[in-house]
């Protein structure tokens, strides 16, 4: 079982730290989870941390007001050293100063950059949607960095020890995406040289849009094997 360190950055346990964490855990609004945050926008039972083949899981459990990861609506991921959790008005980060130091130095950036947004004293960007108006007129969120990139210039891995039916599977579907994206990218033509601009037919424009919806449900039917989608 994995250990881990979550640190609450926002909310009324804000300054908490809670290390050494025995997966799997979890995280809500009632006394039974490993982690009890009092926010009424947060779920009795909100979401769950599990250890997979030395990897730090997050699973939300069908919350009311749903999950973020970095500022992005997230149902099941992969958590990074660094990763900051929005659930309700509380903000988790994961991992100790030790890792998130570890991975700062592996990617080549300074620590900071790894690190999330400080809100107004008990505020965090809510889960659920765009910031109200106390956030809005707060001097460190606007719109130009609300969000922080889920990944830093990374590529997540294959998935190992699949089977031939789903080696072919997943095949096809990266090659059904790359061809896409390569159409696009012939057909594309410089607008401007000065101003760096390419044009898209609106054929192709409206393939991205169709690739993109079909890679939500793709997703959708990951995280919801069983949504009967």
């Amino acid at each position: 079982m994995a250990r881990i360190t979550l640190s609450v950055l926002e909310g009324l346990e804000r300054g908490h730290v809670y290390r050494n964490l025995q997966t799997p855990v979890t995280i809500g609004r009632e006394e039974v989870n490993d982690v009890q945050l009092n926010d009424e926008r947060i779920s009795r039972l909100h979401a769950k941390l599990q250890e997979d083949s030395g990897r730090v899981i997050f699973t939300d459990l069908n919350s009311t007001n749903g999950s973020r990861v970095n500022g992005h609506p997230v149902q099941l991921r992969i958590l990074r050293p660094g990763d900051h959790l929005q659930l309700g008005r509380c903000t988790l980060l994961f991992g100790s100063e030790q890792e998130i130091a570890a991975r700062a130095e592996e990617l080549g950036v300074n620590v900071t950059a790894l690190l999330p947004l400080q809100a107004p004293p008990n505020r965090s960007i809510p889960a659920g949607g765009m910031p109200d108006a106390e956030f809005m007129i707060a001097d460190n969120v606007n719109s130009d960095h609300m969000f922080m990139p889920l990944f830093f210039g990374e590529r997540p891995p294959l998935p190992e020890k699949m089977t031939t039916i789903q080696r072919a599977q997943l095949a096809d579907l990266l090659t059904c995406i790359h061809e896409q994206l390569q159409n696009v990218v012939l057909d594309s033509a410089s607008h401007d040289d000065n101003e760096r601009i390419m044009q898209v037919s609106w054929e192709r424009f409206q393939s991205l849009l169709l690739m993109n919806r079909d890679i939500a449900r793709y997703l959708q039917a990951i995280v919801s094997p069983d949504s009967g989608d």
